[in-house]
């Protein structure tokens, strides 16, 4: 029986692509202010070490809402930052989800901890509270958080239930930057916070990251860690010295500092989050109304706490409703120049953790979603042909591979 939707061959079998370029699944958005505030600094005096560092992690506190911001290098730096300042050491166990970026669970295991796998919330796709406490046990020390897609975790629910077993709470925020949890801004509300200003999230640095915190002793720590664990501050010296030009090194830490190039890109991204933020919410409300009515397509339930800026759009299929799996709807999204992407592999499905002796089956909640799951196109400078295209696309192959009747 044809389907009377798959009237218009696909691309993947010969047919016209609905694009004739390729749309990616993300890119940044850089204008003139942005090139002319890393040309200053490349005019300045400083291009590492210099005042624009301070401006930005000033910026960062003023929009985050956090007392204390550590910008570094990298969004993976400052995950390790957050937990080495959280005291991870050898043979700690660290609750992470496994729907992720393999940075959320390398940062536990470059301080000698365990990485332990909860597995997600079916609906929300997020870190579930209740798999969390599952696996606590006296080894615990804290739970890093993800911010899938934008969406903010589960945090009271999560910081109940790190005070309740003395933890720390790390929120990875990578995703997250502009998102607001109960009317309060992602970076002021678990102990730790770290962000990444990768080129596809939502402001860039090029690279780069930072960590936030409202206690002033983790501040410290990660301050510390985050270059070189050296200090040249006066009053935090253990001995007492005289000589302008001396320094000292109290810990073992990482050349982790950001360029004042970055930081200056990062301060004038910063000036446009609000813009960025808008648009993202706007193109996820057309995606929503367009997909929402299909029953192949699975949206991810918001919880009514999160006021999420989305960083990835990604959407579940029902592939029971399907006459292929995934991977073949992916393939045939990219034949019409539709930049689907898979986010994420189920982190301790790598061989590089299978080596470490994890094994398939330890979360099925998120194995399933990996299954099923594709990232659609979404980013600042989309056109809103651009979006109308990625519908067409993905109307077009769901039609072609739906089951009749």
């Amino acid at each position: 029986m044809e389907n009377k939707n798959a009237a218009a061959p696909l691309a993947v079998n010969g047919g016209k692509p609905v694009r004739d370029t390729f749309l990616s699944y993300g890119r940044q958005y850089i204008d003139g202010d942005d090139i002319a505030a890393v040309t200053r600094v490349l005019k300045s005096d400083f291009l590492t070490c210099g005042p624009m560092i301070e401006k930005a992690e000033q910026k960062l506190c003023k929009v985050t809402g956090a007392a204390c911001c550590v910008a570094v290098s990298s969004g993976t730096a400052a995950l390790h930052t957050a937990c080495l300042a959280a005291g991870i050491g050898a043979g700690d166990e660290v609750i992470v989800p496994p729907m992720t970026f393999a940075a959320s669970a390398n940062c536990v295991l470059y301080c000698g901890g365990i990485p332990v796998f909860a597995d997600i919330d079916p609906h929300s796709w997020n870190l579930s509270p209740e798999a969390a406490e599952q696996k606590i046990t006296d080894r615990t020390k804290a739970i890093i958080a993800v911010d899938y897609m934008g969406q903010a975790a589960d945090l009271y629910a999560l910081g109940d239930l790190c005070r309740k077993h003395n933890l720390i709470l790390i929120e990875d925020a990578a995703h997250s930057m502009g998102t607001r949890y109960d009317n309060r801004t992602v970076g002021s509300i678990a102990d730790l916070t770290a962000f990444s200003f990768h080129p596809v999230k939502t402001v860039t640095a090029g690279e780069g990251g930072a960590v936030t915190t409202n206690d002033d002793s983790l501040c410290e720590k990660a301050r510390l860690y985050g270059k070189h664990g050296i200090t040249r501050e006066r009053e935090k010296w253990i001995r007492r010295n005289e000589n302008e030009c001396y320094y000292e090194q109290q810990a073992l830490g990482y050349n982790y500092r950001i360029t004042d190039l970055q930081a200056a890109l990062l301060c004038s991204q910063l000036d446009k989050l609000e813009r960025f933020s808008k648009r993202r919410k706007e193109l996820t409300a057309f995606y929503n109304k367009e997909f929402s009515p299909m029953p192949e397509i699975i949206l991810p339930k918001e919880i009514p706490l999160s006021d999420t800026v989305r960083h990835l759009y990604v959407v579940r299929l029902d592939t029971e409703k399907l006459t292929a799996g995934r991977d073949a709807v992916l393939k045939a999204l990219r034949a019409e120049n539709i930049g689907a992407a898979i986010h994420y592999i189920p982190v301790y499905l790598m061989p590089y953790y299978q080596r470490l002796g994890y094994r398939e089956g330890l979360c099925p909640n998120a194995e399933e979603h990996y299954r099923a799951s594709l990232t659609l196109p979404l980013f600042y400078s989309m056109t809103d042909q651009d979006a109308a295209d990625v519908v067409c696309a993905v109307k077009k192959v769901i039609g072609f591979y739906r089951k009749p009747g």
